[in-house]
């Protein structure tokens, strides 16, 4: 494939994925992970054929312009959207998928300072929602969905959804059936029924000041 056939991509899959698309346009002119994207291309295969500090500039110009860090050293499949993308964070190991998904402030981040593969691998079709941190040499098996402020430090299955931090699987789509089961939440029992008894110790706190008043 091209590299004018992977543009046309990005812009064919941003129209797809974000209503507010009003034309191409706006897209080329007013959508910095459109940029961030294209900067990428740029600096990915100088950082493979091993040219010196040009790479980590274009994509700290990149940064500069964008808000959203991509190490040149990260692969990105075909129609990778960075929606927004203010604080986005893509480390130097990095593997995303085809037809990804990132909302603004994720980061993909590594926990070894060991030269080793040490970012996740993101697999296709996978959606990150705002804010989600996505923790070392772990891979996101294809057609997630990752919640808003999910931490997730472990490997997650295709077709699942997870939120929370820790993040935890609270259902699993089907997609022979489409159909989606989900999961028993024991965490998020626990805090719900925690956020019951704090509403009824302060309605009951309330009474007892209400009553000395």
């Amino acid at each position: 494939m091209t590299v004018f056939s992977s543009i046309h991509n990005d812009i064919k899959n941003i129209y797809n994925c974000d209503p507010a698309a009003h034309n191409i346009l706006e897209i080329l002119f007013a959508y910095p992970g459109f940029h961030a994207r294209q900067f990428h291309r740029i600096a990915h295969p100088l950082y493979t054929w091993h040219i010196p500090f040009i790479p980590r500039l274009i994509s700290h110009v990149s940064r500069f312009l964008t808000g959203i860090e991509i190490h040149p050293g990260a692969t990105l499949g075909e129609a990778v959207f960075i929606d927004h993308g203010m604080g986005v964070v893509i480390g130097e190991t990095a593997i995303v998928g085809d037809y990804v998904t990132i909302y603004q402030g994720v980061t993909l981040g590594g926990t070894s300072l060991k030269k080793v593969k040490r970012h996740p691998t993101i697999g296709n079709h996978v959606v990150i929602g705002v804010g989600a941190k996505i923790i070392g040499n772990i891979t996101i098996g294809d057609n997630t969905k990752i919640g808003a402020s999910s931490v997730v430090v472990k490997s997650v299955p295709p077709n699942c959804t997870v939120v929370g931090n820790p993040g935890r699987v609270v259902a699993v789509h089907d997609p022979d059936t489409d159909t989606v089961m989900r999961l028993p939440d024991p965490e998020g029992e626990k805090i719900d029924n925690l956020e019951k008894k704090v509403s009824e110790l302060e309605e009951r706190l309330s009474k007892i000041e209400g009553k000395k008043e």
